[in-house]
């Protein structure tokens, strides 16, 4: 027999085996130790659908706010007592009240009629009121220069009942805009060394300037340890060279003096003629006037 036929045979019919037949089942095989299942990938229509946020217990749901409402430390800076920030401190410490209860609630809104009791005072909120003045010599911001210089807001009385104070100081020689307001968180904002509204002033000195000293201010110096930055100085077109027109951000007016003062100028007048993009148009020397809306929201926005 060849090999072709051997394996034919071999492939066709089972030999038969040596071992006895059994008729038993086989016992089950054990079942294989499953591992952790796999996380399905997250589809594209998952991901984009909204993740529902369940809500806890004690959450107090936020409701909107009402037109004739207003938030409890806007409240109390509107009432002058101090800004809107330092508002949020006594409101953490547990000094104010609404209708005699504790408010600690940051966000707190007040409703007409609601009585506000601040650090053991009841409050009565004003109107923010901001009031343009064209200062005149011979008065100044001060209240401690005795008799003889009168104060300035002699000069805006009858304007408002609310409150009203001056943005930065002036002394009896200095002239030209001063911003009056109530509003206690734009009087913070125009005295902070670093706000960012540009003043501009035209000063007469006792001789001409020279042009390396204009230099010199130009690319700003030192005084009393502090870096001044001088934005702009100019001779005043048409003018003697001891007219010069300065431009620069800080709020302190002194510093003006104080510039021409280090190189041995004695100053002899200083007119601020811009304020944080207000000018003295249409504003006489002594006169006073209110804002715009549009100007007030320039200040805010500056």
């Amino acid at each position: 027999m060849n090999n072709k036929e051997g394996n034919n045979k071999r492939s066709g019919s089972r030999p038969n085996s040596s071992r006895p037949s059994s008729n038993k089942p086989k016992p089950a095989m054990a079942k294989r130790a499953q591992g952790p299942k796999k996380a399905k990938p997250t589809t594209k229509a998952e991901a984009a659908a909204p993740t529902k946020v369940e809500k806890k217990p004690n959450q107090v749901a936020k409701r909107p706010k009402a037109a004739d409402e207003i938030r409890l430390n806007k409240y109390i800076s509107n009432s002058g007592a101090c800004s809107r920030r330092d508002a949020d401190i006594y409101i953490q410490s547990g000094n104010v009240k609404v209708n005699g209860n504790p408010i600690t609630e940051m966000g707190y809104l007040v409703k007409p009629g609601d009585v506000v009791n601040f650090d053991g005072a009841t409050l009565t909120p004003e109107k923010k009121e901001y009031i343009l003045l064209n200062k005149p010599k011979n008065f100044t911001t001060a209240l401690d220069e005795g008799q003889e210089y009168r104060n300035v807001l002699e000069l805006v009385k009858g304007s408002t009942n609310a409150k009203i104070g001056a943005i930065g100081r002036m002394d009896k020689n200095t002239t030209g805009l001063l911003l009056f307001t109530n509003d206690t968180d734009m009087i913070r904002k125009f005295t902070l060394p670093t706000q960012k509204s540009s003043k501009i002033y035209q000063v007469s000195l006792d001789k001409n300037l020279k042009f390396e000293d204009l230099e010199k201010i130009s690319k700003g110096l030192t005084l009393d340890g502090h870096k001044v930055l001088v934005q702009e100085v100019t001779y005043i077109e048409n003018e003697p060279k001891s007219e010069i027109g300065l431009q620069l951000k800080s709020p302190n007016v002194k510093v003006v003096r104080a510039i021409f003062e280090h190189f041995n100028y004695d100053v002899l007048r200083i007119d601020r003629v811009a304020f944080a993009g207000l000018t003295k148009k249409n504003l006489p020397r002594g006169n006073w006037r209110f804002l715009t809306e549009q100007e007030i929201i320039n200040l805010k926005n500056v």
